[in-house]
């Protein structure tokens, strides 16, 4: 299989170097030349599989070309068997045909555990096949840093260096990167916000002259394709479990950078029925306002409850205009080239396209917290702040009542204790054991300015072979 720039101008590539690349030289993502599809007889034959042989035929057309098929399935089933529920990705009913998938069994208790315990390891394997080098360069607003770094930090072959908005994550999620120990991992809090990180390693990926030549970057955002292609299992997951592919499905999903909610988007172009995918925002909602009103524009980036979501450049969104624009790269990067200008508007039936699938909702951080309350008070089940804001936006935006509507848990509760105390219930979630001495532990990251020659200059000096 080889990958494709949506826009258009890099160079296609096979699955290892667009592992090791992330960003494509022309500052576009890779996508898939061609999808694999499967019948509705073949995703039928997968009901009742572990969540690891499933994993293993959605992704393997993915990596075929690059890795055997036994190495493949022995990576996903030790990936898996490391998650603290049996199923991995358990369902838990909320009401009437209205689920939870619960994405927040993975060793640090988010979503992102199911790609960047996979990318680390899938590294490991070319890197060492290659006998090469790599500096894992990474941006997060809460979540990606912690599972980047769980997944990649018995590397042998990666230093990482993550960059945090100083002072704009949870006190968890903060110590969750922070207190890991290794000479190979270094965090940065730039004193900005998420967006700055984010620009800040999209900057460095297209000049990596500050390198001196000596290593490359590689990526473990969801800019790298690897983190996409994981992504699309769980869908398939949730919809075996409920009746598929013999019923379709609908997904809410508590969106930052659109990876997630992508990946729901190539589940469907890959067979599986879905009928609507909503995209739940918090009140950076510029992917809201382009879905309902097809108006795309930046504002200023404001901090909430759902810090993950802090996001005002959804990378990802630029995956979906190429496929919307009919692949047309040159397109895409007019389209993002006077966006980054002022607002931007798609052809009306372009824009009409994606609302067939499509619908959205913001949700502010008082809705958030009355959500949060309602749910614990119906079901004594406890919701963390991106995952409420999905349930809210799934009932507002809810299209059929007889489809199954599930929202995908994207964090544990605990890692967000503000949002518990500011909805006004008196129970406080436990971290569970592996964490449980989170807060005695000692930390180590290094405060930067917003200042892309310091940030880069930093990482210069203090990868491995420097």
């Amino acid at each position: 299989m080889r990958y494709i720039s949506t826009r258009g101008e890099a160079p296609a590539l096979g699955f290892e170097d667009v592992l090791l690349t992330g960003l494509a030289t022309d500052g576009g993502l890779y996508v898939p030349e061609s999808l694999p599809h499967f019948s509705l007889e073949e995703i039928r034959s997968w009901r009742g599989l572990p969540y690891a042989e499933l994993a293993f035929n959605v992704m393997y057309p993915f990596v075929e070309d690059a890795i055997p098929a036994d190495d493949f399935r022995k990576m996903l089933e030790e990936i898996y068997s490391g998650f603290a529920h049996q199923s991995v990705a358990p369902l838990v009913q909320l009401d009437s045909n209205e689920w939870v998938m619960e994405l927040f069994r993975g060793p640090t208790l988010a979503f992102k555990d199911f790609a960047l315990q996979l990318l680390g390891r899938l590294l490991d394997y070319v890197l060492e096949k290659r006998k090469q080098h790599v500096v894992i360069m990474g941006a997060t607003s809460g979540d990606t840093g912690s599972a980047a770094i769980e997944g990649c930090r018995r590397c042998e072959h990666v230093d990482i260096f993550i960059l945090h908005p100083y002072q704009r994550v949870s006190e968890v999620q903060r110590r969750q990167m922070t207190t890991v120990q290794g000479d190979n991992i270094h965090n940065i809090a730039v004193k900005g916000n998420f967006d700055d990180c984010q620009r800040m390693v999209k900057e460095s990926f297209g000049d990596q002259s500050f390198l001196g030549g000596k290593t490359q970057l590689a990526a473990v955002n969801s800019i790298n394709w690897a983190r996409i292609m994981a992504q699309i299992v769980y869908y398939f997951q949730a919809s075996l479990a409920l009746g598929g592919p013999d019923r379709s499905m609908a997904f809410s999903v508590p969106t930052g950078n659109f990876g997630d909610i992508f990946a729901g988007y190539l589940a469907k172009k890959m067979g599986l029925p879905i009928s609507q995918l909503v995209i739940a925002t918090n009140r950076n909602d510029i992917l809201h306002r382009f879905m309902s009103g097809n108006r795309y524009e930046q504002q200023q980036l404001e901090h909430t409850l759902s810090p993950s979501m802090d996001i005002m450049v959804s990378s990802n969104f630029e995956r979906l205009l190429f496929d919307l624009h009919g692949r047309d790269g040159a397109a895409v990067k007019d389209l993002l080239e006077n966006a980054a200008k002022g607002p931007v508007s798609i052809e009306d039936y372009r824009w009409k396209a994606a609302r067939k699938l499509f619908d959205s909702d913001a949700v502010d951080d008082k809705t958030t917290c009355d959500t949060i309350r309602e749910i614990y008070e119906q079901n004594e089940y406890l919701l963390d702040p991106h995952t409420a804001i999905g349930v809210r936006a799934a009932r507002n935006c809810r299209r059929d009542a007889s489809v199954p509507m599930i929202t995908l848990g994207t964090a544990h509760p605990a890692k967000f204790p503000d949002a518990i105390v500011e909805s006004g219930l008196s129970v406080k979630p436990q971290l569970p054991p592996h964490m449980a001495d989170l807060f005695e532990r000692e930390e180590r990251y290094t405060v930067l300015e917003n200042n892309l020659a310091e940030v880069q200059g930093f990482l210069s000096k203090h990868w491995k072979n420097a």
